[in-house]
């Protein structure tokens, strides 16, 4: 049991100003496994005052010497890795092995690299006779979801303490452990007072608290669309700049050309990351409708080899999803989509064997229509619907007949033709043949899928206001 009774803002463990609690459980077994307070307004109100207090030092901090706060945080939360990938497995469902690697290691690198982007940042340039510079935005508020906890609060706070920002984080409800353990790290370093503020608590009381303060500069989000509708009005009623990454319901464009028995369980993996509690999962997988039966068999083997059981198994690479609630969310889709009329493949419902915690069979849709429901709105879990088109053209249009844009993938036997496609599919970021993830590229979406962008040197941007300073020529 992890219990944290204070919230952590200006250098210290502070005592809420409430008396509530936020019981953390366990998804896979439905126990307790910790406790964080349930934040006040007046908590979100005093961290807001911690770090616009810190702003004015902290933003004329040298370069050199915010990189280095970085690299000594990244090598506080190194000895942390165990036991952060255990929380999150716990908190999240996500397989041990995968949570290692990328709900754990991936902070820890992400926050080493932001140190190398701003060492390399160009904060002034010379046009003409001005001078034009980047001046860190002022305070955030970061507001942050729960199937990437710490990688998504490390997304925020990286480049915007890189940038001279001060900021807050709200963790999301389901999983606020591993920042409370962030927190620890970086008091461990003596990271100065009211850098990172950290207040737990509920979206209506905490984070709109922050959203709505006077002294917030910026608020980034992540999260579904629905709550981004509402963080984006508020923040705008306050002429407050916003960053919103929001959902996804991401193509796998296989073409008639392309390695079928390589794209097809690529694509399944894709789908099924983090049990599909993935914003950026390829949730739709376009085939020609000649080759669709072959790619339901591929995606069948596929997901056979993709075993569900306690995130702790070493054999395991599908836990249980987050909450009851997704659970029950999930689901309905899937009835959803069996009224619909979509053709069951496997899966469906819940395992059998399975007694206690949140899981839902990986499941397979085939002989999906793209205007059926779950062929549009995110599931957020393991649901793969396959959708047959006539032609190339058809296929780009399915694509992006979607209100998101946040990624994609593209396969084919010639890359020329895969780049053709690729540009034309309204996506933050597309995977020709199985490119990689890069965390040197800007990750982000079109549409409804948000405003702005993480990751790399150019979320740095984010985090900058220009000034333009004009000389006598």
């Amino acid at each position: 049991m992890l219990s944290y009774d204070k919230q952590y803002y200006g250098g210290a463990w502070q005592a809420s100003t409430g008396a509530g609690t936020i019981t953390v459980l366990s998804s896979a077994t439905e126990d307790a496994i910790g406790r964080v307070p349930d934040g006040t307004t007046e908590d979100a109100h005093r961290a807001v005052t911690a770090a616009r207090q810190a702003f004015p030092s902290w933003s004329r901090v040298p370069v050199e010497e915010r990189a280095q706060w970085l690299e000594k945080l990244a090598a506080a939360l190194e000895p942390r890795v165990p036991a952060i990938a255990e929380t999150i497995s716990h908190e999240v469902g996500t397989a041990l092995s995968f949570s290692t690697r990328a709900q754990a290691k991936f902070p820890v690198t992400m926050l080493g690299l932001n140190a190398r982007f701003i060492r390399g940042a160009t904060l002034e340039e010379q046009l003409g006779h001005s001078l034009v510079v980047r001046e860190p935005v002022g305070v955030v508020a970061c507001i942050t979801p729960w199937n990437y906890p710490l990688h998504q609060v490390i997304c925020k706070i990286a480049p915007a303490l890189a940038a001279g920002c001060t900021v807050i984080v709200k963790p999301a409800e389901l999983a606020p452990l591993s920042t409370f353990m962030l927190a620890e790290a970086a008091h461990e370093i003596g990271l100065p007072a009211g850098v990172l503020n950290i207040v737990s608590g509920t979206g209506p009381v905490v984070g709109e608290a922050l959203v709505t303060h006077d002294d917030v500069d910026m608020v980034s989000f992540t999260g579904s669309l629905r709550a981004g509708r509402r963080v984006a009005a508020l923040a705008g009623d306050g002429i407050r700049k916003v960053c919103l990454e929001l959902g996804g319901k991401s193509a796998c464009v296989i073409l008639d050309d392309a390695p079928f028995d390589k794209a097809v369980p690529a694509g399944v993996n894709s789908a099924m990351q983090n049990s599909g509690q993935t914003c950026s999962a390829w949730t739709r997988m376009l085939v020609p409708r000649d080759r669709h039966d072959d790619a339901v068999d591929l995606a069948t083997t596929q997901l056979s080899k993709l075993p569900l059981g306690d995130p702790f198994d070493a054999a395991t690479r599908l836990g249980p999803l987050a909450s009851a609630a997704q659970r029950d969310r999930v689901l309905g889709y899937i009835e959803r989509g069996r009224s619909e009329g979509a053709t069951l493949v496997t899966g469906g419902g819940r395992p059998a064997q399975i007694e206690r915690g949140y899981y839902v069979e990986p499941t397979i849709f085939a002989g999906v229509r793209p205007d059926m429901v779950i062929a549009q709105e995110e599931i957020f879990g393991p649901v793969l619907s396959i959708i047959p088109y006539e032609d190339e053209a058809d296929a780009v249009r399915i694509a992006n007949d979607s209100i998101y844009g946040l990624s994609a993938g593209v396969w084919s036997a010639s890359t020329d033709r895969a780049m053709h496609v690729a540009r034309q599919l309204r996506s933050g970021q597309v995977d020709v043949n199985g490119g990689r993830f890069n965390m040197l590229a800007p990750f982000g979406g079109y549409k409804k899928s948000g405003i702005g962008r993480e990751v790399g040197p150019l979320a740095l941007d984010e985090f900058f206001v220009l000034k333009a300073i004009q000389q006598q020529p």
